[in-house]
């Protein structure tokens, strides 16, 4: 049968129960760790350039900055997920802590670029490690599904809320202080975090007598960062070789006597067609965000801090969106939840096609981003709870790993992509509207195959 969070039901109309004061204290260590990862990964897009030009990176290497980063964050996250199943969520949510920090440091003393891809390197680790485990001690934490869904909708707004903030608060923070505080101002807070949590979330038992599948973490973590490298670098020969080196994944797995994905999980349709619809939400936006860049900054002339108020401005919708998804989804069950506001994100990017390179774009530009951005959060926290809700305890950490892996290689392989489309032009304003039709036809079809697999039932064996 269909999990119940999946569809509307009116016994659950009721309010979640209220959150004792340790639960409090849980949801702003773990949603305070990823705020800061996301506003950090904002506010370092906004120094990029002034970063490269301090440790005398070629222009040309600039994207690497990016994607030292992105390649482990995207290809380690299911590995620490399912680490953390076997070894405790905790102790490597502490570990990728105290990595982050030391990476941080790294970084924010950097003179060459060897220390400084070296300590985005570092930092992609660390979110790799801190990022699923968070997600899955989160989720422990609240057996109430209603009160689940609340906060995994706090999550969505925090996420979108730390873009927002790094957005606004990069091009101040780099102009007033030092680049440097682009990596500095996660030391205190990661060191802050480190040393309550010990005292605020209970460690959890390793599982005696369950041994990681070498074989199997080996060639999913090859294939991830393959086909995120293909992507960035534009490398068919890497594209293939991922490729193949997943499909021997999945061969392993079915015959492993302790698999990395217990492949029965996927027979789930909440979990398959929840990952499906995170890599298809992130992409899309991900992408989005990077063709409004361009646009703003290219056609319409405007420096890195207009372009971030311009973000900043329907990024509060984020906010908002977090605060209510969550309620929304509680009430009305995620597949319904998450096919409106997928469709309203897709249904927002149509009207940019006629974006114009005169100023008075503005007005069209940002009503429709708010609406979009509200569309985008709610779509997450539906996609989220429909790719967790029902997992078995011992298996948190991989669904989390599994969504967190969605996430990170969505928004990784979603850029490159549409900025694939757009080279198809010459020029650059009709280049942006063709890459946008591409995004607004990719959602239209994503909603119409998540919709039909998220109606399948659930297997009686699983």
């Amino acid at each position: 049968m269909t999990t119940d969070i999946l569809e509307p039901n009116h016994a659950r109309r009721s309010d979640a129960p209220q959150m004792t004061p340790h639960q409090r204290l849980i949801v702003v260590l773990l949603l305070g760790t990823n705020f800061m990862l996301s506003a950090d990964f904002s506010i370092l897009n906004i120094a990029l350039p002034e970063v490269g030009q301090a440790v005398g990176l070629e222009v040309s290497k600039f994207p690497w900055v990016a994607t030292a980063f992105a390649l482990p964050a995207a290809g380690l996250s299911l590995l620490f997920g399912r680490l953390g199943d076997l070894y405790g969520l905790r102790r490597i949510y502490l570990i990728g802590l105290a990595l982050l920090a030391a990476s941080s440091l790294l970084g924010g003393i950097a003179s060459e670029p060897v220390l400084l891809l070296a300590a985005r390197t570092l930092q992609g680790m660390a979110t790799a490690m801190t990022g699923p485990t968070a997600l899955a001690l989160l989720i422990k934490t609240f057996a109430d599904e209603r009160q689940r869904a609340r906060v995994l909708g706090m999550n969505g707004a925090l996420l979108s809320g730390g873009f927002t903030f790094g957005a606004l608060a990069g091009g101040m923070l780099v102009g007033v202080l030092s680049w440097r505080w682009a990596f500095l101002i996660n030391v205190p807070i990661a060191l802050v975090i480190l040393a309550v949590t010990p005292f605020a979330i209970p460690a959890s038992n390793p599982r005696d007598g369950v041994r990681l599948d070498i074989s199997g973490a080996i060639s999913v973590t090859l294939g991830l960062l393959a086909i995120v490298f293909g992507f960035t670098e534009q490398s068919s020969l890497a594209l293939v070789v991922g490729v193949a080196l997943l499909a021997f994944f999945f061969w392993i797995e079915r015959g492993a006597s302790a698999p990395l994905v217990a492949i029965e999980m996927l027979a789930w349709p909440s979990v398959r067609w929840g990952n499906v619809a995170v890599l298809a939400i992130f992409s899309m936006e991900a992408g989005l965000i990077y063709l409004l860049t361009l646009y703003l900054q290219e056609v319409l002339h405007l420096g890195p801090l207009e372009a971030g108020l311009v973000f900043g401005v329907p990024g509060m919708a984020s906010i908002v969106a977090g605060i209510l998804a969550g309620r929304i989804v509680g009430r009305r069950g995620a597949r319904p939840v998450l096919l409106v506001a997928f469709l309203v994100q897709g249904a927002c990017t149509a009207p940019l096609l006629l974006l114009t390179s005169d100023p008075l774009s503005m007005w069209l530009l940002i009503p429709a981003l708010f609406a979009g951005f509200f569309g985008h959060i709610t779509a997450v926290v539906a996609a989220t709870v429909a790719a967790t809700s029902k997992v078995p305890e011992a298996s948190k950490g991989l669904a989390s790993g599994l969504m967190t892996t969605s996430q990170r290689v969505a928004s990784t392989i979603g850029i490159p992509a549409l900025a694939r489309v757009m080279a198809m032009r010459t020029d650059l304003l009709s280049g942006f509207h063709l890459a946008l039709a591409a995004d607004v036809l990719f959602t239209s079809i994503a909603v119409i195959m998540i919709g039909a697999g998220l109606r399948q039932r659930q297997p009686a064996n699983v």
